[in-house]
């Protein structure tokens, strides 16, 4: 009997087939032909970043300038870029995944909480409780919600 050769299905790429190939940064929306560029959820978490820091001036009554926004959200999009850094260097081919946002999630929370404390800008506890909940619920939940669409059917 023989065996099928894996490398003849013409779908699959050389990079399936070869652990040491770098594959180009996709989307993990269950889709092959939906796949596209990392940008678009890049972005996205960039302002779900920006939009946590503002969230925290307004509760604080701190008001949002554009100065002061840059001020709150800057460590937490360091980590962030750092996390996206991390994935797209090790190769991850699906970043935009739950658990590449896992990555990016930790990341921006533990940096910015590093560069918090060097800046001496305060890291109390209640503080990093409150950023890994809301960062988890922005940076993973959108992640979720789309693995949920897609595997419905919702989305294509």
């Amino acid at each position: 009997m023989s065996q099928a050769n894996p490398t003849s299905d013409p779908t699959a790429s050389s990079a399936e087939h070869d652990p040491g190939t770098r594959t180009r940064p996709e989307i993990d929306d269950g889709s092959p032909r939906a796949r596209r560029t990392p940008w678009a959820a890049l972005g996205l978490d960039a302002a779900l970043v920006v939009l946590f820091a503002g969230l925290g001036r307004l509760s604080h009554e701190q008001g949002v300038t554009l100065g002061g926004l840059v001020v709150s959200a800057a460590p937490f999009l360091a980590g962030t870029f750092v996390g996206w850094a991390l994935l797209l260097w090790r190769g991850w081919a699906r970043p935009a995944s739950v658990r590449g946002g896992t990555v990016v999630w930790l990341s921006t929370v533990v940096i910015g909480m590093l560069v918090r404390t060097v800046a001496g800008t305060g890291t109390a506890f209640t503080f990093v409780l409150v950023a890994l909940v809301v960062n988890a619920l922005f940076l993973l939940g959108w992640r979720a919600l789309g693995r949920l669409l897609v595997s419905r059917g919702v989305a294509s």
